[in-house]
């Protein structure tokens, strides 16, 4: 499992102007299974998606797709980590520690 942060590196009105792009993009990683959840940070100064099921190659190269990212207005921080534990409705992305 990947925790993705986003941080702004341009101002609000150019995140803005790209933001209906990017959400399609959200939208197309829920709909292709490698996306679990995702939201803006408070105070209001980037995002964080997390993402499953995936290797760290994808997850780069998905990163790389972002419209924020093409538009060069956010900049990403990957940080995989391994999901050994969960609430009871994310079971099914519970990882195990590997041997």
């Amino acid at each position: 499992m990947f925790v993705l942060e986003l941080t702004y590196t341009a101002p609000l009105e150019r995140v803005d102007a790209v933001l209906p792009e990017h959400v399609e993009w959200l939208q197309k990683e829920y709909a292709a299974g490698h996306f679990i959840a995702a939201g803006r940070k408070v105070p209001r100064d980037g995002g964080v998606i997390l993402a499953a099921g995936t290797d760290r190659a994808t997850v780069e190269r998905i990163v790389a797709e972002d419209p924020f990212t093409v538009a060069g207005v956010c900049e990403y921080r990957i940080t995989e980590f391994v999901a050994t534990t969960t609430a009871p409705a994310l079971e099914q992305y519970r990882e195990q520690l590997p041997s």
